[in-house]
Protein backbone atom coordinates (compact mmCIF):
# COMPACT_ATOMS: atom_id res chain seq x y z
CA UNK A 1 0.00 0.00 0.00
CA UNK A 2 2.96 2.32 0.82
CA UNK A 3 4.43 1.64 -2.51
CA UNK A 4 1.37 2.41 -4.33
CA UNK A 5 0.82 5.51 -2.36
CA UNK A 6 4.29 6.96 -3.13
CA UNK A 7 3.70 6.23 -6.73
CA UNK A 8 0.10 8.07 -7.21
CA UNK A 9 2.15 10.91 -5.08
CA UNK A 10 5.16 10.70 -8.02
CA UNK A 11 2.48 10.79 -10.72
CA UNK A 12 0.41 13.78 -9.14
CA UNK A 13 3.54 15.74 -8.85
CA UNK A 14 4.67 14.92 -12.37
CA UNK A 15 1.06 15.87 -13.70
CA UNK A 16 1.62 19.82 -11.21
CA UNK A 17 4.80 19.98 -12.68
CA UNK A 18 3.45 19.46 -16.73
CA UNK A 19 0.32 21.35 -15.77
CA UNK A 20 3.24 24.36 -14.53
CA UNK A 21 5.11 24.03 -17.84
CA UNK A 22 2.39 24.30 -20.04
CA UNK A 23 1.36 27.65 -17.96
CA UNK A 24 4.51 28.78 -17.99
CA UNK A 25 4.73 28.12 -22.18
CA UNK A 26 1.59 30.66 -22.06
CA UNK A 27 2.66 33.13 -19.60
CA UNK A 28 3.03 36.84 -20.20
CA UNK A 29 6.97 38.19 -20.36
CA UNK A 30 8.51 38.74 -16.71
CA UNK A 31 7.79 42.20 -15.67
CA UNK A 32 8.30 43.64 -12.38
CA UNK A 33 5.15 46.49 -13.08
CA UNK A 34 2.97 44.82 -10.97
CA UNK A 35 4.24 43.76 -7.35
CA UNK A 36 1.77 42.32 -4.95
CA UNK A 37 3.00 41.70 -1.17
CA UNK A 38 1.43 38.92 1.49
CA UNK A 39 0.61 39.81 4.78
CA UNK A 40 -0.87 37.71 7.20
CA UNK A 41 -3.23 40.68 8.55
CA UNK A 42 -2.97 43.77 7.29
CA UNK A 43 -5.25 46.15 9.76
CA UNK A 44 -3.06 44.68 12.10
CA UNK A 45 -0.15 47.01 14.58
CA UNK A 46 2.76 44.54 14.04
CA UNK A 47 6.37 45.93 13.00
CA UNK A 48 6.00 43.89 10.07
CA UNK A 49 3.13 45.50 8.59
CA UNK A 50 4.55 49.16 9.22
CA UNK A 51 7.95 48.07 7.37
CA UNK A 52 5.90 46.65 4.70
CA UNK A 53 3.66 49.71 4.60
CA UNK A 54 6.55 51.75 4.17
CA UNK A 55 8.11 49.86 1.13
CA UNK A 56 4.61 49.42 -0.44
CA UNK A 57 4.72 53.32 -0.51
CA UNK A 58 8.17 53.81 -1.90
CA UNK A 59 7.13 51.58 -4.49
CA UNK A 60 4.07 52.71 -5.17
CA UNK A 61 5.78 55.78 -6.97
CA UNK A 62 6.64 53.34 -9.89
CA UNK A 63 4.94 49.96 -9.58
CA UNK A 64 1.42 48.76 -9.30
CA UNK A 65 1.78 47.28 -5.54
CA UNK A 66 -1.56 45.97 -3.74
CA UNK A 67 -0.76 44.37 -0.49
CA UNK A 68 -2.77 41.07 -0.23
CA UNK A 69 -3.86 40.48 3.30
CA UNK A 70 -4.80 37.03 4.43
CA UNK A 71 -6.82 38.34 7.38
CA UNK A 72 -9.54 41.02 7.99
CA UNK A 73 -9.86 41.37 11.45
CA UNK A 74 -9.97 45.35 11.79
CA UNK A 75 -12.06 47.59 9.43
CA UNK A 76 -9.22 49.85 8.86
CA UNK A 77 -5.27 49.59 8.36
CA UNK A 78 -4.04 50.92 12.03
CA UNK A 79 -0.80 52.42 10.21
CA UNK A 80 -1.47 55.01 7.76
CA UNK A 81 -0.53 54.35 3.90
CA UNK A 82 0.75 55.93 0.63
CA UNK A 83 -2.89 56.09 -1.25
CA UNK A 84 -1.34 54.71 -4.51
CA UNK A 85 -1.40 51.10 -2.53
CA UNK A 86 -4.30 49.20 -3.20
CA UNK A 87 -5.43 46.24 -0.80
CA UNK A 88 -7.43 43.26 -0.89
CA UNK A 89 -8.46 40.80 1.57
CA UNK A 90 -8.42 36.56 0.80
CA UNK A 91 -10.78 36.11 4.05
CA UNK A 92 -12.86 38.70 5.52
CA UNK A 93 -13.61 38.17 9.13
CA UNK A 94 -15.66 41.33 9.70
CA UNK A 95 -17.99 39.59 7.19
CA UNK A 96 -19.29 36.43 7.73
CA UNK A 97 -20.51 34.55 5.34
CA UNK A 98 -23.58 32.15 4.59
CA UNK A 99 -21.39 29.93 2.02
CA UNK A 100 -21.81 26.57 4.02
CA UNK A 101 -18.52 25.78 2.71
CA UNK A 102 -16.91 28.41 4.47
CA UNK A 103 -18.45 27.46 7.74
CA UNK A 104 -17.03 24.16 7.22
CA UNK A 105 -13.51 24.72 5.94
CA UNK A 106 -13.19 27.70 8.89
CA UNK A 107 -13.30 25.03 11.46
CA UNK A 108 -10.56 22.56 10.43
CA UNK A 109 -7.02 23.22 10.95
CA UNK A 110 -4.95 24.42 8.11
CA UNK A 111 -2.58 21.72 5.64
CA UNK A 112 -0.89 24.24 3.90
CA UNK A 113 0.89 26.11 6.75
CA UNK A 114 3.26 23.82 8.97
CA UNK A 115 1.76 23.19 12.11
CA UNK A 116 5.00 24.79 13.94
CA UNK A 117 4.91 28.56 12.45
CA UNK A 118 4.08 30.70 14.85
CA UNK A 119 0.77 31.96 13.25
CA UNK A 120 -0.64 28.82 12.03
CA UNK A 121 -3.98 28.92 14.50
CA UNK A 122 -4.90 32.22 12.60
CA UNK A 123 -4.89 29.87 9.48
CA UNK A 124 -7.67 27.34 9.01
CA UNK A 125 -8.83 24.69 5.35
CA UNK A 126 -10.78 27.87 4.20
CA UNK A 127 -7.44 30.95 4.72
CA UNK A 128 -5.57 27.61 2.82
CA UNK A 129 -8.16 27.37 -0.28
CA UNK A 130 -8.58 31.44 -0.54
CA UNK A 131 -4.68 31.63 -0.48
CA UNK A 132 -4.23 28.53 -2.94
CA UNK A 133 -6.84 30.14 -5.54
CA UNK A 134 -4.94 33.34 -5.16
CA UNK A 135 -1.43 32.38 -5.71
CA UNK A 136 -2.25 29.98 -8.55
CA UNK A 137 -4.25 32.81 -10.39
CA UNK A 138 -0.94 34.73 -11.01
CA UNK A 139 0.68 34.31 -14.12
CA UNK A 140 2.88 37.47 -13.68
CA UNK A 141 4.63 40.30 -12.15
CA UNK A 142 6.17 40.04 -8.53
CA UNK A 143 4.85 38.39 -5.60
CA UNK A 144 6.32 38.89 -2.25
CA UNK A 145 6.04 37.17 1.01
CA UNK A 146 6.59 38.02 4.57
CA UNK A 147 6.71 35.31 7.19
CA UNK A 148 8.09 32.24 6.88
CA UNK A 149 4.12 30.21 6.20
CA UNK A 150 3.44 32.37 3.37
CA UNK A 151 6.96 32.14 1.87
CA UNK A 152 6.38 28.68 1.80
CA UNK A 153 3.19 28.31 0.46
CA UNK A 154 4.60 30.80 -2.08
CA UNK A 155 7.24 28.66 -2.81
CA UNK A 156 5.18 25.35 -3.39
CA UNK A 157 1.96 27.25 -5.59
CA UNK A 158 2.85 30.02 -7.14
CA UNK A 159 3.23 29.65 -11.07
CA UNK A 160 6.08 29.73 -13.17
CA UNK A 161 5.68 33.07 -14.23
CA UNK A 162 5.50 35.06 -11.32
CA UNK A 163 8.91 35.96 -9.64
CA UNK A 164 8.58 35.30 -6.27
CA UNK A 165 10.62 37.08 -3.28
CA UNK A 166 10.90 35.51 0.38
CA UNK A 167 11.42 38.31 2.87
CA UNK A 168 12.07 37.07 6.30
CA UNK A 169 11.72 39.28 9.22
CA UNK A 170 12.87 36.81 12.30
CA UNK A 171 16.33 34.94 12.38
CA UNK A 172 16.23 31.74 10.98
CA UNK A 173 17.80 30.13 13.99
CA UNK A 174 15.01 30.96 16.07
CA UNK A 175 12.30 28.91 13.91
CA UNK A 176 11.30 25.81 14.97
CA UNK A 177 12.77 22.52 13.76
CA UNK A 178 10.58 21.14 11.23
CA UNK A 179 9.98 24.56 9.84
CA UNK A 180 13.86 24.98 9.26
CA UNK A 181 14.01 22.10 7.30
CA UNK A 182 10.70 22.91 4.92
CA UNK A 183 12.93 26.66 4.65
CA UNK A 184 15.77 24.29 3.27
CA UNK A 185 14.32 22.44 0.54
CA UNK A 186 11.65 25.05 -0.17
CA UNK A 187 13.14 28.37 -0.28
CA UNK A 188 15.70 27.10 -3.54
CA UNK A 189 12.58 27.42 -5.63
CA UNK A 190 12.12 31.55 -5.01
CA UNK A 191 13.72 33.96 -6.92
CA UNK A 192 15.30 35.72 -4.10
CA UNK A 193 15.31 35.26 -0.47
CA UNK A 194 15.94 38.71 1.31
CA UNK A 195 16.82 39.17 4.84
CA UNK A 196 17.20 42.22 7.24
CA UNK A 197 20.57 41.79 8.76
CA UNK A 198 23.82 40.47 8.05
CA UNK A 199 24.00 37.42 10.47
CA UNK A 200 20.69 36.06 9.21
CA UNK A 201 22.13 36.14 5.66
CA UNK A 202 24.72 34.41 6.87
CA UNK A 203 22.39 32.00 8.96
CA UNK A 204 20.94 31.45 4.97
CA UNK A 205 24.06 30.69 2.72
CA UNK A 206 25.09 28.06 5.69
CA UNK A 207 22.20 26.34 6.33
CA UNK A 208 20.95 26.38 2.24
CA UNK A 209 21.97 23.23 0.56
CA UNK A 210 20.18 24.41 -2.83
CA UNK A 211 19.90 28.33 -2.80
CA UNK A 212 17.01 30.74 -3.95
CA UNK A 213 18.73 33.15 -7.42
CA UNK A 214 19.43 35.54 -5.24
CA UNK A 215 20.41 35.90 -1.39
CA UNK A 216 20.40 39.49 -0.34
CA UNK A 217 20.28 41.44 2.93
CA UNK A 218 18.31 44.64 2.64
CA UNK A 219 17.30 46.36 5.90
CA UNK A 220 14.32 48.21 6.69
CA UNK A 221 13.84 51.81 6.03
CA UNK A 222 13.16 54.87 8.74
CA UNK A 223 9.15 55.82 8.08
CA UNK A 224 8.36 58.97 8.32
CA UNK A 225 6.92 60.34 11.52
CA UNK A 226 5.50 63.06 12.84
CA UNK A 227 6.99 65.93 15.17
CA UNK A 228 10.32 66.98 15.67
CA UNK A 229 13.43 65.44 16.98
CA UNK A 230 12.97 65.01 21.20
CA UNK A 231 14.76 67.18 23.11
CA UNK A 232 16.10 65.17 25.71
CA UNK A 233 15.03 67.24 28.77
CA UNK A 234 11.72 64.57 29.22
CA UNK A 235 12.33 62.30 32.51
CA UNK A 236 10.72 59.70 30.35
CA UNK A 237 12.23 56.14 29.19
CA UNK A 238 9.94 54.14 26.48
CA UNK A 239 9.89 50.91 25.05
CA UNK A 240 7.86 50.12 22.42
CA UNK A 241 6.53 46.14 21.37
CA UNK A 242 4.04 43.52 21.42
CA UNK A 243 3.33 42.28 24.64
CA UNK A 244 5.21 38.57 24.60
CA UNK A 245 7.69 36.85 26.38
CA UNK A 246 9.96 37.34 23.77
CA UNK A 247 10.05 41.24 24.02
CA UNK A 248 11.74 40.59 27.61
CA UNK A 249 9.22 43.70 28.79
CA UNK A 250 9.11 41.90 32.39
CA UNK A 251 12.74 41.67 32.87
CA UNK A 252 12.64 45.58 32.42
CA UNK A 253 10.06 46.18 34.35
CA UNK A 254 12.28 43.91 36.89
CA UNK A 255 15.50 46.13 36.16
CA UNK A 256 13.28 49.37 36.64
CA UNK A 257 12.70 48.73 40.11
CA UNK A 258 16.07 49.40 40.68
CA UNK A 259 16.29 52.24 38.34
CA UNK A 260 13.21 53.94 40.33
CA UNK A 261 14.64 53.75 43.76
CA UNK A 262 18.03 55.77 42.48
CA UNK A 263 16.08 58.10 40.26
CA UNK A 264 12.16 58.35 41.40
CA UNK A 265 11.75 61.33 39.49
CA UNK A 266 11.54 59.20 35.72
CA UNK A 267 9.23 57.22 34.57
CA UNK A 268 9.04 54.03 32.38
CA UNK A 269 6.34 54.03 29.41
CA UNK A 270 5.75 50.86 27.95
CA UNK A 271 3.45 50.83 24.44
CA UNK A 272 1.58 47.90 22.91
CA UNK A 273 -0.71 45.25 23.21
CA UNK A 274 -0.49 41.29 23.73
CA UNK A 275 -0.87 38.40 25.31
CA UNK A 276 1.25 39.13 28.28
CA UNK A 277 0.15 42.69 28.99
CA UNK A 278 -2.47 41.37 31.78
CA UNK A 279 0.48 39.68 33.57
CA UNK A 280 2.48 42.76 32.93
CA UNK A 281 -0.08 45.03 34.81
CA UNK A 282 0.07 42.91 37.46
CA UNK A 283 3.81 42.66 38.28
CA UNK A 284 4.12 46.58 38.50
CA UNK A 285 1.35 46.57 40.94
CA UNK A 286 3.33 43.80 42.98
CA UNK A 287 5.92 45.71 42.93
CA UNK A 288 5.29 49.12 43.72
CA UNK A 289 5.34 50.38 40.50
CA UNK A 290 2.38 52.72 40.15
CA UNK A 291 3.03 55.67 38.62
CA UNK A 292 6.71 55.07 37.52
CA UNK A 293 5.55 52.59 35.02
CA UNK A 294 2.60 53.41 32.67
CA UNK A 295 1.69 50.49 29.93
CA UNK A 296 -0.74 52.60 28.32
CA UNK A 297 -1.62 50.28 25.44
CA UNK A 298 -0.73 50.24 21.52
CA UNK A 299 -0.20 54.19 19.96
CA UNK A 300 -0.75 55.07 16.25
CA UNK A 301 1.59 57.19 16.87
CA UNK A 302 5.12 56.71 17.93
CA UNK A 303 6.87 59.17 16.47
CA UNK A 304 5.07 62.01 18.95
CA UNK A 305 5.70 59.30 22.04
CA UNK A 306 9.14 59.25 20.91
CA UNK A 307 9.81 62.90 21.00
CA UNK A 308 8.46 62.60 24.57
CA UNK A 309 11.17 60.82 25.97
CA UNK A 310 14.85 61.08 26.25
CA UNK A 311 15.73 57.24 26.51
CA UNK A 312 14.77 54.34 24.54
CA UNK A 313 15.11 50.79 25.99
CA UNK A 314 14.95 47.08 24.37
CA UNK A 315 14.46 44.18 26.30
CA UNK A 316 14.16 41.42 23.60
CA UNK A 317 15.36 37.99 23.96
CA UNK A 318 15.67 38.00 20.38
CA UNK A 319 15.31 40.74 17.52
CA UNK A 320 15.46 40.24 13.72
CA UNK A 321 15.60 43.77 12.22
CA UNK A 322 14.26 46.51 15.36
CA UNK A 323 12.51 49.51 13.36
CA UNK A 324 12.02 50.75 16.91
CA UNK A 325 15.34 51.12 17.29
CA UNK A 326 15.65 52.78 14.13
CA UNK A 327 12.60 55.17 14.58
CA UNK A 328 13.83 55.97 17.93
CA UNK A 329 17.71 56.52 16.80
CA UNK A 330 15.92 59.09 13.97
CA UNK A 331 14.48 60.81 16.83
CA UNK A 332 17.62 61.30 18.47
CA UNK A 333 16.75 59.48 21.84
CA UNK A 334 19.76 57.67 23.61
CA UNK A 335 19.43 53.88 23.05
CA UNK A 336 20.03 51.36 25.57
CA UNK A 337 18.93 47.40 24.48
CA UNK A 338 20.38 44.03 24.97
CA UNK A 339 23.13 42.99 22.58
CA UNK A 340 21.10 40.57 20.26
CA UNK A 341 23.13 39.30 17.55
CA UNK A 342 20.57 39.47 14.91
CA UNK A 343 19.66 43.05 15.45
CA UNK A 344 20.79 45.51 18.02
CA UNK A 345 24.21 44.26 17.22
CA UNK A 346 24.30 45.41 13.69
CA UNK A 347 22.26 48.54 14.15
CA UNK A 348 23.88 49.93 17.41
CA UNK A 349 27.99 50.57 17.74
CA UNK A 350 28.61 50.17 21.75
CA UNK A 351 29.33 53.93 22.96
CA UNK A 352 28.69 56.02 19.94
CA UNK A 353 24.67 55.79 19.28
CA UNK A 354 23.62 53.58 22.00
CA UNK A 355 24.61 51.28 25.04
CA UNK A 356 24.74 47.06 24.17
CA UNK A 357 24.25 45.29 27.39
CA UNK A 358 24.97 41.34 28.20
CA UNK A 359 21.51 39.55 27.30
CA UNK A 360 19.02 38.95 30.03
CA UNK A 361 20.85 40.38 32.57
CA UNK A 362 18.26 42.71 34.89
CA UNK A 363 21.37 44.14 36.59
CA UNK A 364 23.33 45.14 33.92
CA UNK A 365 20.14 46.54 31.87
CA UNK A 366 19.34 48.61 34.84
CA UNK A 367 23.03 49.72 35.39
CA UNK A 368 22.96 51.05 31.66
CA UNK A 369 19.85 53.00 32.03
CA UNK A 370 20.93 54.64 35.14
CA UNK A 371 24.43 55.66 33.62
CA UNK A 372 22.85 57.34 30.68
CA UNK A 373 20.21 59.14 33.19
CA UNK A 374 23.16 60.01 35.75
CA UNK A 375 25.30 61.27 32.32
CA UNK A 376 23.61 63.79 30.83
CA UNK A 377 26.88 64.67 28.33
CA UNK A 378 26.53 61.34 27.03
CA UNK A 379 22.82 61.23 26.83
CA UNK A 380 23.15 63.61 24.50
CA UNK A 381 26.38 62.12 23.04
CA UNK A 382 24.85 59.06 22.13
CA UNK A 383 21.72 60.75 20.89
CA UNK A 384 23.80 62.50 18.38
CA UNK A 385 25.39 59.14 17.13
CA UNK A 386 22.06 58.00 17.05
CA UNK A 387 20.93 60.58 14.10
CA UNK A 388 23.76 60.09 12.38
CA UNK A 389 23.11 56.09 12.11
CA UNK A 390 19.74 56.76 11.14
CA UNK A 391 20.43 58.84 8.36
CA UNK A 392 21.94 55.71 6.73
CA UNK A 393 18.72 53.79 6.73
CA UNK A 394 16.98 56.78 5.06
CA UNK A 395 13.68 55.44 2.71
CA UNK A 396 15.50 56.65 -0.43
CA UNK A 397 18.83 54.95 0.32
CA UNK A 398 17.05 51.59 1.12
CA UNK A 399 14.53 51.92 -1.43
CA UNK A 400 17.20 52.06 -4.22
CA UNK A 401 18.62 48.37 -2.97
CA UNK A 402 15.03 47.05 -3.64
CA UNK A 403 14.91 48.98 -7.22
CA UNK A 404 18.54 47.23 -7.95
CA UNK A 405 17.36 43.90 -6.93
CA UNK A 406 13.77 44.10 -8.73
CA UNK A 407 15.78 45.18 -11.83
CA UNK A 408 17.86 42.43 -11.37
CA UNK A 409 15.51 39.53 -10.95
CA UNK A 410 13.67 40.93 -14.51
CA UNK A 411 17.24 40.64 -16.27
CA UNK A 412 17.50 36.83 -14.80
CA UNK A 413 14.21 36.23 -15.77
CA UNK A 414 15.27 37.75 -19.70
CA UNK A 415 18.56 35.71 -19.62
CA UNK A 416 19.80 39.88 -19.99
CA UNK A 417 21.42 39.41 -16.62
CA UNK A 418 25.47 39.68 -16.66
CA UNK A 419 27.16 39.15 -13.48
CA UNK A 420 29.06 41.98 -12.32
CA UNK A 421 33.12 41.19 -11.33
CA UNK A 422 33.71 41.28 -7.74
CA UNK A 423 35.38 45.35 -6.16
CA UNK A 424 38.86 45.42 -5.91
CA UNK A 425 39.87 44.99 -2.40
CA UNK A 426 41.27 48.36 -0.59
Amino acid sequence: MRALARKGKSAMVRLYRGYNRRRQRNAPPPSIHRIRILLLHANGMGGTIRTVFNLAGYLAEHHDVEIVSILREAEEPFFPIDPRVKFRYLDDRLRPSADPLRAVLSKRPSRLIPPEEAAYHRFNLWTDLKLARYLRSLDGGVLMGTRPGLNLAMAQLAQPGVITIGQEHVALRTQPEPVQELIKWRYRRLDALVTLTKADLRDYREALPKKPRRLARIPNAVPPMTGEVAKLDAKVAVAVGRMTRIKGFHRLITAWETVAAAHPDWKLRIFGDGPQADNLRQQVVDAGLEGKVELPGPTPDVGAELERSSIYVMSSRHEGFSMTILEAMAKGLAIVSFNSPHGPKELITDGFDGLLVKPRTNANLAEAIMRVISDEQLRHDLAAGAQDTAQTYDVAAVGEQWDALLEELLARRNGTWVKKPPAPAP
